[in-house]
């Protein structure tokens, strides 16, 4: 289901060697319990026009939660942000991004995210190439869906 989330429930049964009814029942057993926290298409930046992807570096100050909330909040509604990490080490957010050109890189980095009264300096990285992939490995016996509870006789 993580590489293709819009696999059919009798093929993803069939995979897994268990009944269609059973799988569907251990999905929704999964999604319930909040294993599986959600299903989404992943679009090519470059298909619409946005080649070019950056990892930016920021460190603001103070780093607080009075600071750090307001940041990741204007960080998440900038359309060009993919993706936001509030990290430990040298920084303290990492912050994908795809945008259009270099230009439009400078823009958003100078204009808006630099301009920012709590930001102290940034980094930018050019993404040269992505290699994604969304599974997550599960150690064996860790990915257990909850059992149903029995009814009290």
């Amino acid at each position: 289901m993580q590489n293709d989330a819009s696999i059919a429930n009798k093929d993803l049964a069939a995979r897994v060697g268990v009944a269609p009814s059973t799988c569907l029942d251990r999905v929704r057993r999964l999604r319930d319990s909040g294993v599986v926290t959600g299903y989404r298409a992943e679009i090519d930046p470059r298909a619409v026009g946005l080649g070019l992807e950056a990892i930016v570096s920021v460190n603001v100050r103070p780093h607080s939660r009075e600071v750090v909330d307001p940041f990741r909040r204007f960080v998440l509604s900038l359309p060009e942000t993919r993706a936001l990490f509030h990290v430990s080490g040298q920084a303290d957010f990492l912050i994908h991004i795809a945008v259009e050109d270099s230009r439009h890189l400078q823009r958003l980095l100078v204009d808006k995210v630099a301009s920012r009264p709590e930001v102290r300096n940034l980094t930018s990285s050019i993404v040269l190439e992505r290699v994604h992939t969304s599974a997550l490995t599960v150690p064996p016996g860790r990915l257990r869906a909850p059992r149903r509870r029995r009814a009290a006789r």
